[in-house]
Protein backbone atom coordinates (compact mmCIF):
# COMPACT_ATOMS: atom_id res chain seq x y z
CA UNK A 1 0.00 0.00 0.00
CA UNK A 2 2.84 2.39 0.85
CA UNK A 3 4.50 1.84 -2.51
CA UNK A 4 1.18 2.34 -4.25
CA UNK A 5 0.78 5.73 -2.56
CA UNK A 6 4.37 6.71 -3.34
CA UNK A 7 3.62 5.94 -6.98
CA UNK A 8 0.85 8.56 -6.88
CA UNK A 9 0.97 11.50 -9.26
CA UNK A 10 0.11 15.07 -8.30
CA UNK A 11 -2.85 16.03 -10.46
CA UNK A 12 -3.88 19.49 -9.24
CA UNK A 13 -3.63 21.99 -6.42
CA UNK A 14 -5.77 24.47 -4.50
CA UNK A 15 -4.63 27.73 -2.92
CA UNK A 16 -6.59 29.54 -0.21
CA UNK A 17 -6.13 32.92 1.49
CA UNK A 18 -7.08 32.01 5.08
CA UNK A 19 -7.46 34.80 7.64
CA UNK A 20 -8.53 34.67 11.28
CA UNK A 21 -9.70 37.96 12.90
CA UNK A 22 -7.41 37.67 15.94
CA UNK A 23 -6.95 41.45 16.04
CA UNK A 24 -10.42 41.74 17.57
CA UNK A 25 -9.03 40.55 20.92
CA UNK A 26 -5.40 41.59 20.31
CA UNK A 27 -4.23 37.98 20.36
CA UNK A 28 -0.70 37.98 18.97
CA UNK A 29 -0.13 41.70 19.61
CA UNK A 30 3.37 43.02 20.22
CA UNK A 31 5.42 46.20 19.85
CA UNK A 32 5.79 45.84 16.08
CA UNK A 33 2.63 43.91 15.18
CA UNK A 34 -0.03 45.79 17.07
CA UNK A 35 -3.15 44.25 15.53
CA UNK A 36 -2.33 41.02 13.65
CA UNK A 37 -4.94 38.87 11.97
CA UNK A 38 -3.31 35.45 12.08
CA UNK A 39 -3.41 34.15 8.52
CA UNK A 40 -2.20 31.32 6.31
CA UNK A 41 -1.33 31.22 2.63
CA UNK A 42 -2.57 27.65 2.31
CA UNK A 43 -1.92 25.14 -0.46
CA UNK A 44 -3.29 21.62 -1.06
CA UNK A 45 -1.80 19.16 -3.55
CA UNK A 46 -4.24 16.56 -4.86
CA UNK A 47 -3.16 13.22 -6.32
CA UNK A 48 -4.60 10.37 -8.35
CA UNK A 49 -4.80 8.28 -5.15
CA UNK A 50 -8.07 8.66 -3.30
CA UNK A 51 -7.77 10.75 -0.14
CA UNK A 52 -4.01 11.32 -0.50
CA UNK A 53 -3.51 15.07 -0.22
CA UNK A 54 -0.57 17.26 0.81
CA UNK A 55 -1.37 20.33 2.91
CA UNK A 56 1.09 23.17 3.50
CA UNK A 57 1.07 26.78 4.55
CA UNK A 58 3.08 29.81 5.41
CA UNK A 59 2.10 32.30 8.11
CA UNK A 60 1.30 35.99 7.66
CA UNK A 61 -0.46 38.64 9.76
CA UNK A 62 -3.31 39.47 7.38
CA UNK A 63 -2.89 42.05 4.63
CA UNK A 64 -0.36 40.77 2.11
CA UNK A 65 -1.52 37.18 2.44
CA UNK A 66 -2.93 37.47 -1.08
CA UNK A 67 0.52 38.40 -2.38
CA UNK A 68 2.00 35.21 -0.95
CA UNK A 69 -0.87 33.20 -2.45
CA UNK A 70 0.00 34.66 -5.86
CA UNK A 71 3.61 33.56 -5.41
CA UNK A 72 2.48 30.07 -4.40
CA UNK A 73 0.59 29.88 -7.70
CA UNK A 74 3.87 30.42 -9.58
CA UNK A 75 5.49 27.49 -7.75
CA UNK A 76 2.69 24.98 -7.21
CA UNK A 77 2.07 24.59 -10.94
CA UNK A 78 5.60 23.13 -11.30
CA UNK A 79 4.56 20.00 -9.40
CA UNK A 80 1.50 19.01 -11.43
CA UNK A 81 2.02 15.64 -13.20
CA UNK A 82 5.05 14.87 -11.02
CA UNK A 83 5.20 11.44 -9.38
CA UNK A 84 5.64 11.55 -5.61
CA UNK A 85 8.28 8.80 -5.67
CA UNK A 86 10.45 10.83 -8.02
CA UNK A 87 10.14 13.89 -5.78
CA UNK A 88 11.07 12.12 -2.53
CA UNK A 89 13.93 10.14 -4.07
CA UNK A 90 15.91 13.39 -4.16
CA UNK A 91 14.39 16.00 -1.89
CA UNK A 92 17.34 18.31 -2.43
CA UNK A 93 16.49 18.44 -6.13
CA UNK A 94 12.79 18.83 -5.27
CA UNK A 95 13.64 21.82 -3.10
CA UNK A 96 15.53 23.37 -6.00
CA UNK A 97 12.46 23.14 -8.23
CA UNK A 98 11.33 26.16 -6.24
CA UNK A 99 14.59 27.90 -5.36
CA UNK A 100 16.30 27.28 -8.69
CA UNK A 101 13.87 28.96 -11.09
CA UNK A 102 16.16 31.57 -12.64
CA UNK A 103 13.40 34.12 -13.25
CA UNK A 104 11.52 33.76 -9.97
CA UNK A 105 14.85 33.78 -8.14
CA UNK A 106 15.31 37.39 -9.22
CA UNK A 107 12.58 38.52 -6.82
CA UNK A 108 14.43 36.83 -3.93
CA UNK A 109 16.84 35.29 -4.07
CA UNK A 110 15.76 32.88 -1.34
CA UNK A 111 14.05 35.56 0.72
CA UNK A 112 10.89 37.61 0.89
CA UNK A 113 7.52 36.63 -0.53
CA UNK A 114 8.88 34.05 -2.96
CA UNK A 115 10.66 32.28 -0.09
CA UNK A 116 7.53 32.30 2.07
CA UNK A 117 5.70 30.72 -0.87
CA UNK A 118 8.45 28.13 -1.23
CA UNK A 119 7.99 27.22 2.42
CA UNK A 120 4.29 26.55 1.92
CA UNK A 121 4.83 24.44 -1.19
CA UNK A 122 7.73 22.40 0.17
CA UNK A 123 5.88 21.80 3.44
CA UNK A 124 2.93 20.45 1.44
CA UNK A 125 5.22 18.02 -0.40
CA UNK A 126 6.62 16.78 2.93
CA UNK A 127 3.06 16.38 4.25
CA UNK A 128 2.25 14.33 1.15
CA UNK A 129 5.34 12.14 1.61
CA UNK A 130 4.65 11.53 5.30
CA UNK A 131 1.03 10.58 4.65
CA UNK A 132 2.06 8.22 1.86
CA UNK A 133 4.37 6.30 4.23
CA UNK A 134 1.87 6.59 7.10
CA UNK A 135 4.17 8.47 9.49
CA UNK A 136 4.27 11.88 11.17
CA UNK A 137 7.08 13.97 9.70
CA UNK A 138 9.27 13.72 12.80
CA UNK A 139 9.13 9.90 12.57
CA UNK A 140 9.70 9.96 8.81
CA UNK A 141 12.94 11.92 9.34
CA UNK A 142 13.95 9.90 12.40
CA UNK A 143 13.77 6.73 10.31
CA UNK A 144 16.02 8.11 7.56
CA UNK A 145 19.63 7.02 7.43
CA UNK A 146 22.21 9.80 7.89
CA UNK A 147 22.83 9.67 4.14
CA UNK A 148 19.12 10.01 3.37
CA UNK A 149 18.77 12.86 5.87
CA UNK A 150 21.64 14.76 4.27
CA UNK A 151 20.21 14.21 0.78
CA UNK A 152 17.25 16.36 1.85
CA UNK A 153 19.51 19.36 2.59
CA UNK A 154 20.73 22.02 0.16
CA UNK A 155 24.26 22.86 1.32
CA UNK A 156 24.74 25.62 -1.24
CA UNK A 157 26.31 28.70 0.42
CA UNK A 158 26.94 26.96 3.76
CA UNK A 159 29.78 24.51 2.98
CA UNK A 160 32.24 26.92 4.60
CA UNK A 161 30.51 26.01 7.87
CA UNK A 162 29.28 22.46 7.31
CA UNK A 163 29.69 19.95 4.47
CA UNK A 164 27.49 16.96 3.61
CA UNK A 165 30.26 14.63 4.74
CA UNK A 166 30.57 16.42 8.07
CA UNK A 167 26.80 16.29 8.57
CA UNK A 168 26.75 12.54 7.95
CA UNK A 169 29.40 12.02 10.63
CA UNK A 170 27.40 14.24 13.02
CA UNK A 171 24.23 12.22 12.44
CA UNK A 172 25.98 8.86 12.74
CA UNK A 173 27.17 9.81 16.21
CA UNK A 174 23.54 9.86 17.38
CA UNK A 175 22.30 6.82 15.41
CA UNK A 176 22.77 4.20 18.10
CA UNK A 177 20.71 6.07 20.70
CA UNK A 178 17.91 7.47 18.51
CA UNK A 179 15.44 4.78 19.59
CA UNK A 180 16.01 5.62 23.26
CA UNK A 181 15.25 9.31 22.71
CA UNK A 182 12.21 8.50 20.62
CA UNK A 183 10.84 6.26 23.39
CA UNK A 184 11.56 9.01 25.94
CA UNK A 185 9.60 11.57 23.94
CA UNK A 186 6.63 9.25 23.48
CA UNK A 187 6.64 8.60 27.22
CA UNK A 188 7.40 12.07 28.62
CA UNK A 189 6.70 14.63 25.89
CA UNK A 190 8.74 17.69 24.88
CA UNK A 191 9.05 20.65 27.31
CA UNK A 192 7.38 23.92 26.34
CA UNK A 193 6.84 27.50 27.45
CA UNK A 194 3.86 29.79 26.93
CA UNK A 195 3.56 33.13 25.15
CA UNK A 196 -0.23 33.26 25.36
CA UNK A 197 -0.20 35.21 28.63
CA UNK A 198 2.18 37.93 27.50
CA UNK A 199 0.68 39.66 24.47
CA UNK A 200 1.30 43.38 24.59
CA UNK A 201 -2.30 44.41 24.02
CA UNK A 202 -3.63 42.53 27.04
CA UNK A 203 -4.51 44.36 30.26
CA UNK A 204 -2.43 43.80 33.40
CA UNK A 205 -5.35 41.95 35.00
CA UNK A 206 -5.68 39.65 32.01
CA UNK A 207 -1.95 38.92 32.04
CA UNK A 208 -2.08 38.09 35.75
CA UNK A 209 -5.07 35.78 35.23
CA UNK A 210 -3.49 34.02 32.25
CA UNK A 211 -0.20 33.53 34.10
CA UNK A 212 -2.06 31.85 36.95
CA UNK A 213 -3.97 29.62 34.53
CA UNK A 214 -0.73 28.69 32.77
CA UNK A 215 0.90 27.77 36.09
CA UNK A 216 -2.03 25.46 36.80
CA UNK A 217 -1.25 23.75 33.48
CA UNK A 218 2.28 23.13 34.68
CA UNK A 219 4.13 25.92 32.87
CA UNK A 220 7.25 27.31 34.54
CA UNK A 221 8.61 29.27 31.53
CA UNK A 222 6.80 32.42 30.33
CA UNK A 223 7.37 35.06 27.66
CA UNK A 224 6.55 38.76 27.89
CA UNK A 225 6.23 41.09 24.90
CA UNK A 226 8.16 44.34 25.39
CA UNK A 227 9.34 47.42 23.51
CA UNK A 228 6.44 49.83 23.19
CA UNK A 229 6.53 51.65 26.54
CA UNK A 230 9.44 51.11 28.94
CA UNK A 231 7.53 52.04 32.08
CA UNK A 232 4.72 49.67 31.08
CA UNK A 233 7.30 46.95 30.41
CA UNK A 234 8.78 47.40 33.87
CA UNK A 235 5.36 47.34 35.50
CA UNK A 236 4.32 44.24 33.53
CA UNK A 237 7.62 42.47 34.24
CA UNK A 238 7.13 43.10 37.97
CA UNK A 239 3.65 41.56 37.78
CA UNK A 240 4.87 38.48 35.93
CA UNK A 241 7.88 38.01 38.21
CA UNK A 242 5.60 38.32 41.24
CA UNK A 243 3.27 35.67 39.81
CA UNK A 244 5.92 33.17 38.68
CA UNK A 245 8.27 33.63 41.64
CA UNK A 246 12.03 33.44 41.63
CA UNK A 247 11.99 29.86 40.34
CA UNK A 248 9.93 30.74 37.26
CA UNK A 249 11.74 31.63 34.05
CA UNK A 250 10.90 34.86 32.21
CA UNK A 251 11.79 35.56 28.59
CA UNK A 252 11.25 38.83 26.71
CA UNK A 253 10.50 39.60 23.06
CA UNK A 254 10.81 43.02 21.37
CA UNK A 255 9.81 41.90 17.86
CA UNK A 256 12.50 43.99 16.11
CA UNK A 257 11.27 47.34 17.37
CA UNK A 258 14.58 48.80 18.68
CA UNK A 259 17.76 50.23 17.21
CA UNK A 260 20.93 48.60 18.57
CA UNK A 261 21.86 51.11 21.31
CA UNK A 262 18.20 51.54 22.20
CA UNK A 263 17.92 47.77 22.73
CA UNK A 264 20.91 47.77 25.07
CA UNK A 265 19.68 50.75 27.10
CA UNK A 266 16.10 49.45 27.33
CA UNK A 267 17.12 45.95 28.38
CA UNK A 268 19.50 47.22 31.07
CA UNK A 269 16.44 48.62 32.84
CA UNK A 270 14.72 45.23 32.59
CA UNK A 271 17.66 43.15 33.82
CA UNK A 272 16.49 43.30 37.48
CA UNK A 273 13.63 40.99 36.45
CA UNK A 274 16.16 38.33 35.35
CA UNK A 275 15.09 37.65 31.76
CA UNK A 276 16.60 34.49 30.27
CA UNK A 277 16.84 36.15 26.87
CA UNK A 278 15.68 39.05 24.77
CA UNK A 279 14.18 37.89 21.48
CA UNK A 280 14.40 39.89 18.24
CA UNK A 281 15.94 42.99 19.86
CA UNK A 282 16.55 44.68 16.49
CA UNK A 283 16.26 44.20 12.72
CA UNK A 284 16.49 40.51 11.77
CA UNK A 285 18.93 41.41 8.98
CA UNK A 286 21.42 43.10 11.33
CA UNK A 287 23.84 40.30 12.19
CA UNK A 288 26.47 42.60 13.68
CA UNK A 289 23.81 44.54 15.56
CA UNK A 290 22.73 41.33 17.28
CA UNK A 291 26.36 40.61 18.10
CA UNK A 292 26.78 44.07 19.66
CA UNK A 293 23.65 43.65 21.77
CA UNK A 294 24.73 40.20 22.92
CA UNK A 295 28.18 41.45 23.91
CA UNK A 296 26.63 44.26 25.97
CA UNK A 297 24.07 42.10 27.81
CA UNK A 298 25.80 38.74 28.19
CA UNK A 299 25.87 36.86 30.57
CA UNK A 300 23.06 38.63 32.43
CA UNK A 301 20.71 38.22 29.47
CA UNK A 302 21.07 36.09 26.35
CA UNK A 303 19.92 36.95 22.80
CA UNK A 304 17.51 34.92 20.68
CA UNK A 305 16.23 35.38 17.15
CA UNK A 306 15.02 33.47 14.10
CA UNK A 307 11.38 33.95 13.20
CA UNK A 308 12.22 36.61 10.60
CA UNK A 309 15.64 35.32 9.57
CA UNK A 310 15.16 34.87 5.87
CA UNK A 311 17.36 31.89 5.03
CA UNK A 312 20.13 29.50 6.09
CA UNK A 313 22.81 31.95 4.96
CA UNK A 314 21.85 34.63 7.48
CA UNK A 315 21.59 31.97 10.20
CA UNK A 316 25.11 30.88 9.25
CA UNK A 317 26.37 34.43 9.76
CA UNK A 318 24.60 34.76 13.12
CA UNK A 319 26.36 31.61 14.27
CA UNK A 320 29.74 32.70 12.90
CA UNK A 321 29.47 36.13 14.51
CA UNK A 322 28.47 34.67 17.91
CA UNK A 323 25.45 36.96 17.70
CA UNK A 324 22.80 34.73 19.28
CA UNK A 325 22.48 32.24 22.13
CA UNK A 326 19.21 30.64 20.99
CA UNK A 327 18.17 29.70 17.45
CA UNK A 328 14.47 30.25 16.81
CA UNK A 329 13.76 28.35 13.62
CA UNK A 330 10.43 29.03 11.94
CA UNK A 331 8.67 26.26 10.03
CA UNK A 332 7.72 28.42 7.05
CA UNK A 333 9.70 31.70 7.09
CA UNK A 334 12.51 29.75 5.41
CA UNK A 335 11.92 27.29 2.55
CA UNK A 336 10.21 24.50 4.45
CA UNK A 337 11.54 21.36 6.11
CA UNK A 338 14.61 21.05 3.86
CA UNK A 339 16.09 24.41 4.83
CA UNK A 340 15.18 23.98 8.49
CA UNK A 341 17.20 20.76 8.54
CA UNK A 342 20.21 22.72 7.26
CA UNK A 343 19.80 25.28 10.05
CA UNK A 344 19.45 22.59 12.72
CA UNK A 345 22.69 20.97 11.56
CA UNK A 346 24.57 24.28 11.68
CA UNK A 347 23.13 25.18 15.08
CA UNK A 348 24.29 21.85 16.46
CA UNK A 349 27.81 22.42 15.19
CA UNK A 350 27.94 25.81 16.94
CA UNK A 351 26.24 24.36 20.06
CA UNK A 352 23.33 26.79 19.81
CA UNK A 353 20.08 25.31 21.18
CA UNK A 354 16.92 25.22 19.07
CA UNK A 355 13.84 26.96 20.49
CA UNK A 356 11.43 27.30 17.54
CA UNK A 357 9.15 30.24 16.91
CA UNK A 358 5.51 29.18 17.10
CA UNK A 359 3.52 32.39 17.57
CA UNK A 360 1.30 32.14 14.50
CA UNK A 361 -1.23 30.13 12.54
CA UNK A 362 -0.64 26.41 13.24
CA UNK A 363 3.08 27.00 13.75
CA UNK A 364 3.26 24.95 16.94
CA UNK A 365 1.65 22.07 15.04
CA UNK A 366 4.62 22.13 12.66
CA UNK A 367 7.54 23.03 14.91
CA UNK A 368 6.81 20.19 17.31
CA UNK A 369 8.07 17.92 14.53
CA UNK A 370 11.21 20.04 14.07
CA UNK A 371 12.16 20.03 17.76
CA UNK A 372 11.69 16.27 17.88
CA UNK A 373 13.97 15.90 14.85
CA UNK A 374 16.59 18.10 16.50
CA UNK A 375 16.53 16.08 19.72
CA UNK A 376 16.18 12.57 18.32
CA UNK A 377 18.43 12.85 15.26
CA UNK A 378 20.85 15.75 15.67
CA UNK A 379 21.59 17.23 19.09
CA UNK A 380 20.62 14.40 21.40
CA UNK A 381 20.08 16.83 24.29
CA UNK A 382 17.20 18.76 25.84
CA UNK A 383 19.55 21.25 27.47
CA UNK A 384 18.11 24.79 27.01
CA UNK A 385 15.52 23.46 24.55
CA UNK A 386 11.79 24.16 24.63
CA UNK A 387 8.82 24.51 22.34
CA UNK A 388 6.83 27.73 22.22
CA UNK A 389 3.18 27.04 22.99
CA UNK A 390 0.54 29.51 21.84
CA UNK A 391 -3.04 28.59 22.65
CA UNK A 392 -4.85 29.93 19.59
CA UNK A 393 -6.72 28.42 16.60
CA UNK A 394 -5.91 24.76 17.26
CA UNK A 395 -9.59 23.87 16.91
CA UNK A 396 -9.35 24.38 13.15
CA UNK A 397 -6.74 21.59 12.74
CA UNK A 398 -7.71 17.96 12.29
CA UNK A 399 -4.71 16.88 14.38
CA UNK A 400 -4.01 19.75 16.79
CA UNK A 401 -1.02 19.85 19.12
CA UNK A 402 -1.54 17.91 22.34
CA UNK A 403 -0.34 19.32 25.66
CA UNK A 404 0.01 17.44 28.95
CA UNK A 405 1.46 19.12 32.06
CA UNK A 406 3.10 21.78 29.85
CA UNK A 407 4.78 19.12 27.69
CA UNK A 408 3.91 18.50 24.06
CA UNK A 409 3.00 14.92 23.21
CA UNK A 410 4.61 13.80 19.92
CA UNK A 411 2.00 13.63 17.15
CA UNK A 412 1.25 10.17 15.80
CA UNK A 413 -1.04 11.01 12.88
CA UNK A 414 0.66 10.87 9.46
CA UNK A 415 1.76 14.19 7.95
CA UNK A 416 2.78 17.64 9.16
CA UNK A 417 -0.24 18.20 11.47
CA UNK A 418 -1.59 21.26 9.61
CA UNK A 419 -4.52 19.87 7.64
CA UNK A 420 -7.52 22.10 8.33
CA UNK A 421 -11.14 21.07 8.54
CA UNK A 422 -12.85 21.80 5.23
CA UNK A 423 -15.51 23.88 6.99
CA UNK A 424 -12.83 26.08 8.57
CA UNK A 425 -11.20 26.53 5.16
CA UNK A 426 -14.47 27.70 3.69
CA UNK A 427 -15.48 29.89 6.64
CA UNK A 428 -12.15 31.75 6.92
CA UNK A 429 -11.23 32.12 3.25
CA UNK A 430 -10.77 35.82 2.54
CA UNK A 431 -12.87 37.65 1.47
CA UNK A 432 -15.65 35.18 0.63
CA UNK A 433 -15.88 33.14 3.85
CA UNK A 434 -18.84 33.66 6.13
CA UNK A 435 -16.61 34.99 8.96
CA UNK A 436 -15.53 37.86 6.71
CA UNK A 437 -19.03 38.47 5.40
CA UNK A 438 -20.11 39.37 8.92
CA UNK A 439 -17.88 42.45 8.98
Amino acid sequence: MVQQLLDSTITSYEIRDIRFPTSQHLDGSDAMNKDPDYSAAYVIFYTDSKDLEGHGLTFTCGRGNEVVCSAIEQLACKFVNKKLQDLVNDMRATHRICTGDSQLRWIGPEKGVIHLATGAVINAIWDLWAKAVNKPIWKLVADLTPEEFVQCVDFKYITDVITPEEAIVMLREKEATKADREAEMLRDGFPSYTTSAGWLGYSDDKVRRLIREAKEQGFTYFKQKVGSDKEADIRRAAIIREEIGEDGVLMMDANQVWDVEQAIDWMKDLLPFKPLFIEEPTSPDDVLGHATIRKALYPQCAVATGEHIQNRIVFKQLFQAKAIDYCQIDSCRVAGVNEVLAIILMANKFEIPIIPHAGGTFLVEMVQHLSLIDYICVSGTLDRRMLEYVDHLHEHCKTPVQLKNSKVTPPLAPGYSVEMYRQSIEDYTFPTGKIHQKK
